[in-house]
């Protein structure tokens, strides 16, 4: 013990930073382990953990899920209104949201501003007031945007006579949906819900989809996995930086335009509308994942998962072997940048669809690929290429679609794998934008978030006891 005590110290620190903080202000050499409890601590969890880990039923589901994933071929096909590609709209007064189930009381106040301007867009009120007075009465049925294969960013919201983007895997038929981007300022998504918002989208049901199913037409189908590749490799991680992609869709879209003899205002009116804005491309990036995390969903005892989504006020999750049951737990808050004169009190919980391009593998688990993000969302490059290679802890396999040329064209990590994260305790990460919690001011910033530990806890309970029963069937 002597001899013990006259060599230098050397120490792993296990647990509070501020011990290994002590030791080295006294000159011990110390090397902090990050390590947390599997399963948030839960010994219960942790046993349903412990019989999930390389169980063979999961590990065969996983890969089947993981190949759908990876086979999905999604290409854009048309231009349609909602009521059309989406049937239940087209028999009920229905809005679709973003996130997880919620009733009207719940809701952020983005989200209910959204709502109301929905309602006077389609003409079942023509009052803010009586608008929120039938969404408070039941009037307006109000479901999640995933309940119908589509997605929306923010607030996410699809009313019946909104065009929506048209996707369908080649490799199933299956398609997929998400409204058009209405730009940036008072918008929508935000939950402003004024007459200049109002006549907006007015004039994007009337003037730009057709303009645009016109240019599909002409274009027949255009893939969008090899677009998305591209982009990753110009700058983009096609969640929150989307400047690249849009330069592309353009190059596509543009000579169809031109080829479809529309009448030469409405073209300038059109190609001004997308090119100024940089984020045209994210409700196609988001439809596009959608399409792919479908392909994977509803391999029974797969602990992959299948949607991640925040309605502002919880974050959910779904695996793909417990079909369509919601996991949820409160939304992180999203550590970042804020817009001039706003700050943490000023803004919502984590909202919107978006996530769901983090949950097939880009977004935030390809930031290496764009260090210019860290300048909206905060942090460094090395920040950024560290957190994609933190999510290769926590994934099934890897999408050798989507390559990262800071990592030396490294694939992207794909495929959460719900154990993982309960095991290791390595969070998905998700950039996301910032929105004021009143709705209609907008967005105030952009940053990072996670999702929640407990929804990973507790869909892993959830899967461990379908295993059982599916033993002993």
């Amino acid at each position: 013990m002597n001899t013990l005590f006259n060599q230098p110290l050397k120490v792993v620190n296990v647990g509070l930073q501020s011990f290994a903080g002590n030791l080295q202000q006294v000159g011990g050499d110390v090397t902090p382990l990050s390590w947390q409890p599997p399963a948030a601590g839960d010994v219960q969890a942790g046993l349903y953990l412990a019989a999930l880990l390389r169980h063979p039923l999961v590990e065969q589901a996983n890969q089947i899920a993981f190949e759908r994933y990876l086979s999905a071929q999604p290409v854009l096909v048309d231009v349609m209104e909602a009521r059309e590609a989406i049937p239940a709209m087209a028999q009920r007064k229905l809005i679709l949201h973003s996130g997880p189930p919620i009733s009207w009381a719940n809701m952020c106040g983005p989200v209910k501003g959204a709502i109301v301007g929905a309602i006077l867009f389609e003409g079942w009120a023509t009052t803010h007031e009586a608008a929120e007075l039938m969404a408070h009465n039941g009037e307006v049925d109000l479901e999640p945007c995933h309940h119908y294969h589509a997605v929306g960013p923010m607030a996410g919201i699809i009313s019946p006579s909104m065009p929506l983007w048209v996707i369908e895997n080649k490799t199933n038929g299956q398609r997929a949906f998400s409204n058009f981007n209405e730009g940036l300022g008072k918008v929508l998504r935000f939950g402003a819900n004024n007459d200049e918002v109002l006549q907006r989208l007015h004039w994007m049901r009337e003037e730009l989809a057709p303009a645009l199913k016109a240019a599909v037409g002409e274009l027949g189908e255009l893939e969008l996995k090899p677009l998305m590749s591209q982009a990753l490799h110009m700058g983009d991680e096609v969640h929150n930086r989307n400047a690249a992609a849009t330069g592309l869709l353009c190059k596509r879209l543009f000579p169809a335009l031109l080829a479809c003899n529309l009448p030469p205002d409405q073209l300038q009116r059109v190609v001004a509308f997308i090119t100024s804005n940089d984020h045209f491309f994210l409700n196609l990036s988001m439809t596009a994942c959608k399409s792919m995390m479908d392909a994977a969903a509803n391999v029974p005892f797969s602990s992959m998962v299948t949607v991640m989504a925040r309605n502002g006020v919880n974050f959910g999750i779904r695996l793909s072997g417990l079909g369509d049951q919601w996991f949820q737990a409160p939304a992180n808050p999203v550590e970042g940048l804020f817009f001039p004169g706003y700050g943490v009190d000023d803004a919502a919980a984590d909202l919107g669809d978006s996530a769901i391009t983090e949950t097939a593998g880009v977004g935030g688990f390809a930031m290496a690929s764009s260090p210019a993000i860290v300048k909206f969302v905060g942090g460094t490059p090395d920040d950024a290429t560290n957190n994609s290679r933190r999510m290769q802890a926590i994934t099934i396999g890897a999408n050798q679609a989507f390559t990262l040329p800071a990592l030396n064209f490294a694939a992207t990590a794909a495929g959460i794998d719900a154990r993982k994260v309960a095991d290791r305790s390595i969070l998905p990460i998700i950039n996301t934008g910032i929105a004021h919690k009143q709705a209609g001011v907008g967005q105030i910033g952009a940053g990072i978030t996670t999702a929640p530990l407990s929804c990973f806890v507790d869909a892993i309970q959830a899967l461990a006891q379908a295993v059982a029963a599916g033993e002993s069937a």
